[in-house]
């Protein structure tokens, strides 16, 4: 097992070893003890970090949504006031660093897993939609520089379309191909397309 955080803070190992254990073993191989055996902590150290299953399943929420963010927000995504043609290459960046790592793969399935966990502990669910706001509000603002008139929507399709994706390529019946950055440009455009130049057709106009 490969866990990105040596030489960082406790903390932070123990969220990072608990993604790992996630996507290598699944929700019930996660146990205080098995984090405390694959980060090579003494015994006990995960639980007096995180004394509860629910905290330990937050700091991972937390962490993934850390770990996420270094992913999906990289320097070269637009501003509000960028043009399309640098929404769709920003976008297509974001998405293919998640798709040519094998870190980054593994973190999606961390990702399924808490997902799945949510929809099964309420008090689980408000930490997770939380986390996951930081990433749809960056996204409904380029929408609107775009032009959507209905930006929530649009965000909507957008976010589904990338779940989407990311879903087949890595569990799906895609996991063994790799879309290229060429081929997640086209895809980006043509969404992009669809959704903000469809307006005028929509209407008859």
């Amino acid at each position: 097992m490969s866990v990105r955080a040596t030489g960082a803070a406790r903390t932070e190992l123990i969220a990072d070893t608990a993604l790992a254990l996630l996507a290598e073993r699944g929700m019930r191989g996660l146990t205080h003890r098995a984090v405390d055996e694959a980060a090579g902590l003494p015994p006990g150290s995960t639980s007096n970090q995180a004394r509860t299953r629910q905290a330990l399943l937050e700091a991972a929420v937390r962490r993934q949504a850390e770990r996420e963010n270094d992913i999906l927000t990289p320097s070269e995504l637009p501003g509000p006031a960028g043009d399309r043609d640098s929404l769709v290459t920003g976008l297509a960046l974001a998405l293919h660093r998640f798709l040519a790592g094998d870190d980054h793969r593994d973190l999606l399935l961390s990702r399924y897993e808490l997902a799945l966990e949510a929809t099964r502990r309420p008090e689980l669910r408000s930490y997770y939609d939380s986390s996951g706001a930081q990433f749809r509000e960056p996204l409904s603002a380029l929408m609107v520089a775009a032009g959507s008139k209905e930006p929530e929507r649009h965000t909507l399709s957008l976010v589904a379309w990338c779940d989407g994706m990311m879903f087949s390529c890595v569990a799906g019946s895609y996991h063994a191909i790799a879309p290229t950055l060429d081929e997640l440009r086209a895809g980006f455009r043509e969404l992009l397309r669809g959704m903000l130049d469809g307006d005028d057709s929509a209407t008859g106009a």
